[in-house]
């Protein structure tokens, strides 16, 4: 079996160049296979009345700060994926040649501006597709949109911490990917297991990842580099096991 271990970054970069350089560094040096950021407006998705609107409107992505970051992280040798929130996002994406596409859970509800065009875009793309459904949607129009592109959808539940207790395994396993908001390890190793036991040749697992002193809103509900490190080292160990 083979796993695919995405680190989310998502706002624990907190805007700087430099610190997304850092982290993706360290992901590396864990075992990451890929690094994961997300491409908003976060105009589009927050009102500026949030509590953490200027540590969210800091943290967005623009195209002069990703294309640095692609740059950062193919010198480090670890893919650089994105979850673009708009199509102009993906038009530009294209232009970075990334390998694949991440869809969010709230993309999928076509809710906010131009998911439905964003995520034609990402299906013209002809790339691999992940795609998080946590926060519900239609699946078989995600399938339609997509089905022209290989898929991995992803068992998500869009709780941030995810409790433990709330995971439905008998539904998780009949996902390919675990894009995982559990604290710490456990779920996601339990995954690994699972999948295992049912002779699945490939799987994903993603977690938000954050370096020790990042301070973001994603950084209450991610693992450090040093977990992330302890998480790969289980699964490539798992990945080998007889049983």
């Amino acid at each position: 079996m083979k796993t695919i271990i995405v680190a989310e970054i998502g706002s624990n970069w907190e805007g700087s160049v430099s610190k997304a350089g850092k982290i993706i560094h360290e992901c590396k040096k864990a075992g990451a296979d890929i690094v994961k950021f997300q491409m908003w407006h976060a105009k589009d998705l927050y009102s500026e009345n949030h509590p953490d609107w200027k540590e969210i409107k800091k943290s967005e992505l623009t195209f002069e700060k990703a294309e640095k970051i692609k740059k950062i992280a193919d010198e480090a040798n670890i893919e650089f994926m994105c979850s673009a929130f708009y199509p102009e996002g993906v038009k530009f994406l294209e232009t970075l040649n990334v390998k694949r596409y991440k869809v969010a859970s709230r993309t999928c509800l076509f809710k906010d501006p131009s998911s439905l065009e964003t995520l034609e875009s990402k299906a013209k793309s002809k790339k691999s597709i992940i795609i998080s459904m946590g926060m519900g949607g239609n699946i078989k129009k995600i399938k339609k949109i997509f089905s022209k592109n290989k898929t991995t959808f992803c068992y998500c539940i869009s709780d941030y911490p995810l409790k433990f207790n709330k995971i439905d395994w008998k539904k998780a396993v009949s996902f390919d990917g675990f894009s995982d908001h559990t604290l710490g390890n456990t779920a996601a190793i339990l995954f690994t297991i699972l999948k295992k036991q049912r002779q699945t040749k490939h799987i994903l697992i993603e977690k938000h990842v954050k370096l020790e002193n990042s301070k973001g809103p994603d950084a209450s509900t991610s693992i450090d580099t040093k977990q992330l490190s302890e998480l790969v080292s289980h699964i490539r160990i798992l990945e080998k096991a007889n049983f």
